[in-house]
């Protein structure tokens, strides 16, 4: 990578792409412990956050950095569910979360320490249920996986969250994003991807030089020429999600692979990595409450990476009104055909589990095209059949009625376009 690091000391300027990152990331955060801490009998729940590439705490603007918000939202969430419960006659719960913060920047941690110190004090006084402990390493962030990784699985944390936002000449291989998604029971990573930085290096003639700095992410060098073409064009932007989802796809179940949207060049993709289907569902959820936070260009149906630019004709799809309605209308033709595939009927848990491996939808357009496809049931355990989009639910079965009528049913998603 070759964007300059932060001077923390001197004051940090907030970028455009981090602080429409950050937005995100918190909303998705308190979306994560609503849907973590739901269950009445609980009253507990465990969790790590590993902030791989900390910063200083703070911009020179006073917003605030990942760390702080990660800790602004425990704080808030903590105060939040105990107050829903104690009003619902429910048991109280306690939220212990391990939060290790890494820099390879000195005077970004010791800057760091300073901005934690006063909400470590408040959450001691004013929010008792809250047991956080934070943990600060000073190196890059490769040389500190190994030991992170001792640290989580002797502390036995199931529910783990890593943060990766290189900044500067570092970055984060591929295999060590492989071996975090493959070795805790419930992992989830945010990676920030910087593309621009990798296709300077086509112009370096130097093969030896670009082997070496493509192999630890795993991406072919030769790809890189398709890029070549004005960052604001959105076939570039198709092309580079392809190349960035071909390189990362294989290290988890669900990989988002959508840019920080900016009208001025797609430069950044902020890459979210789940193993379950329920974590992309919440993610694609929380993009729509973002709209034109991050891009995607291709089709908004199902196969949204599997589309030709040279034959297809995809959209930019910026998560709003617009690209939803679009969606909804393909996923109306798109959805009976993965039923079919299966046979005739397919377990709503399965289906999702299928589907959010293949589309940017929200799970509420997902359930309208269902509803308003004529060719399409939801049965209940019991036997009877859903009337409302609402209503489906992971223990029904999708299937397909006796006498479908959409044709033709072996047609590609290209052949499908605009029908």
């Amino acid at each position: 990578m070759t964007e300059k690091p932060y001077q923390w000391p001197e004051g940090a300027k907030l970028p455009e792409h981090s602080r429409r990152k950050h937005k995100v990331v918190r909303e998705y955060f308190a979306d994560y412990l609503s849907i973590r801490c739901k269950t009445p009998q609980q009253t507990k729940f465990r969790l790590a956050i590993i902030d791989g590439f900390a910063g200083g705490g703070r911009y020179d603007c006073g917003s605030p950095g990942s760390p702080l918000i990660f800790i602004e939202e425990l704080d808030r969430a903590t105060q939040a569910l105990n107050l829903y419960r104690a009003a619902n006659g429910m048991a109280q719960l306690d939220i212990e979360c391990l939060l290790v913060c890494n820099d390879m920047d000195r005077s970004a941690i010791e800057l760091l320490e300073t901005h934690v110190a006063p909400l470590e004090a408040r959450i001691k006084s004013e929010t008792p249920q809250l047991h956080l402990r934070v943990e600060y390493m000073n190196t890059t962030f490769e040389e500190a996986y190994p030991q992170i990784k001792l640290l989580l699985v002797a502390s036995k944390y199931q529910a783990v969250l890593f943060n990766l936002d290189p900044c500067g000449p570092s970055h984060v291989e591929r295999s060590t994003l492989v071996d975090i998604l493959q070795s805790f029971q419930s992992v989830e990573v945010f990676y920030t991807f910087m593309i621009k930085s990798l296709v300077t290096f086509l112009h370096q003639r130097n093969p030896e030089r670009l082997r070496a700095q493509f192999a630890p992410l795993g991406i072919d060098p030769t790809k890189l020429e398709e890029l070549n073409g004005l960052l604001s064009k959105q076939e570039w932007l198709g092309t580079a999600e392809r190349i960035v989802f071909e390189t990362f796809k294989t290290c988890a179940t669900y990989v988002s692979p959508f840019s920080i949207h900016n009208p001025a060049g797609w430069q950044y993709w902020l890459i979210h990595f789940a193993n379950r289907p329920r974590a992309r569902q919440a993610y694609n959820n929380t993009l729509h409450q973002n709209s034109t936070m991050q891009a995607h260009f291709g089709r908004s149906g199902l196969d949204m990476l599997v589309y030709d630019p040279r034959h297809d004709l995809p959209d930019l799809y910026l998560f709003d009104d617009p690209g939803r309605d679009r969606a909804r209308r393909e996923l109306v033709n798109d959805i009976p055909r993965l039923v079919y595939e299966c046979g005739d009927v397919i377990p709503i848990e399965e289906f999702y589990a299928t589907i959010y491996k293949a589309t940017p939808a929200h799970s509420d357009d997902i359930h309208t095209a269902i509803m308003e496809n004529t060719d399409l049931q939801v049965i209940t355990p019991n036997g009877g059949e859903r009337r409302s989009a609402n209503a489906i639910a992971v223990g029904d079965v999708l299937k397909l009625k006796k006498q479908f009528t959409f044709f033709p049913m072996f047609s590609a998603p290209s052949d499908r376009r605009g029908k």
